[in-house]
């Protein structure tokens, strides 16, 4: 599991947390990464720009693949937070919240890394 809390305001830490979760997800790991906090911005449709960092791929590829072989959620408080529906989000993506954040962290073999 990844949980992001970084958004746009910190595009290195961001682009890693994706780098990470596409390739977790391109070698068969199980995965469900979470959307927290600045991050929530990327579950719209023009939520997820190319941040242009050199040597690193493009954002909008990385979670593409990580939606394509993983699951992706967003915090249920961080969405009404900014007022962000199930209506709003791109396909692929879940809203839902602690309880489902623990159940997932709780399952046998998992782990966390916080970005």
């Amino acid at each position: 599991m990844l949980k992001v809390t970084v958004g746009r305001d910190e595009p290195e830490r961001l682009n890693q947390a994706f780098t990470v979760a596409a390739a977790a997800a391109a070698s068969g790991v199980p995965l469900s990464v979470w959307l927290t906090g600045e991050s929530a911005w990327l579950a719209l449709p023009d939520g997820c720009p190319d941040l242009g960092l050199p040597h690193a791929t493009p954002l909008p590829d990385l979670l593409a693949a990580v939606l394509r072989d993983g699951a992706v959620t967003l915090c249920t408080q961080c969405a009404a937070r900014r007022e962000i529906t199930a209506d709003d989000v791109i396909d692929g993506v879940r809203i839902a919240g602690a309880a489902t954040f623990l159940a997932e962290i709780m399952a046998e073999g998992a782990q966390a890394i916080v970005y």
